[in-house]
């Protein structure tokens, strides 16, 4: 009987929502619904917390603001659609139930120990690779999408935050600024001192997805004003971050 409840568990990757669209299903929506009953059976004191996603927003018609708590969702994954069916079960308990529960829809949040399938960890790490002479080249899908990227330890705060107010909401934790995966390229291949990364990529298409997300922007302006929250890392300083653990991880091996 936990006080506070926060369910990160997913199947998080986009690319492999697509081959196995089911199993997604079952572990990002149906999860969800099973820990919500539970807790309403056994424990309706807990404070519950669902990590929601950008993805739930599609990023076909993105406001030049960024997307607020109010904007239309349009998910263009098996996996927005299972984290959606999530969102909307969390809203459907604490109305139906008048459940503690809600969502962050939180966008991009990157940190050392983000997967190496995930874009900005495979860059930062192929970047490192191709430094000390392990590999020559990066293999990579669209690099014209923009992605509103922050740092993981500034979005758990605001995920601890959510649970301390009086009254359960959603909010949109982002940034509120977009950059490209050619900007996060730049950064990175700069960074580690290699110059101009058209040298180093090659693209597949086997990395592209069926239906792509070309733009997520967030506009946090309620986490900000509710929340007293803030972002404190730059994008800057989390690509530092992540390619510097990359390096002195790969150099020690």
């Amino acid at each position: 009987k936990p006080d506070e409840y926060y369910n990160l568990a997913a199947q998080s990757h986009v690319g492999h929502s697509f081959t196995n669209p089911l199993m997604t299903f079952e572990a990002d929506a149906c999860s969800v619904v099973k820990a919500l009953s539970l807790i309403r059976q056994h424990s309706p004191e807990t404070r519950f917390y669902q990590a929601s996603t950008s993805e739930l927003f599609g990023g076909l018609e993105c406001p030049l603001t960024g997307y607020t708590e109010q904007s239309p969702f349009h998910p263009r994954s098996p996996y927005g659609v299972a984290k959606l069916a999530a969102h909307w079960s969390v809203i459907n308990f604490r109305e139906a139930y008048g459940m503690y529960a809600c969502s962050g829809i939180l966008f991009n949040h990157e940190s050392p120990r983000r997967g190496l399938d995930f874009v900005t960890r495979k860059v930062t790490h192929a970047a490192a690779r191709i430094k000390l002479g392990l590999d020559k080249k990066i293999v990579m899908g669209n690099i014209d999408a923009r992605r509103d990227w922050g740092h993981s330890r500034d979005y758990v705060k605001a995920m601890h935050l959510m649970l301390q107010q009086d009254r359960p909401e959603e909010f949109v934790i982002a940034t509120g600024s977009a950059y490209s995966i050619r900007d996060l390229l730049g950064v990175t291949f700069e960074l580690a001192g290699l110059g101009d990364y058209n040298k180093y990529i090659e693209s597949d298409e086997k990395f592209m997805r069926p239906s792509e997300v070309p733009y997520l922007l967030g506009n946090p302006i309620k986490a900000i004003s509710q929340l007293h929250w803030n972002q404190t890392i730059s994008f800057d300083e989390l690509i530092n971050e992540m390619y510097i653990a990359d390096y002195r991880t790969l150099l020690g091996n």
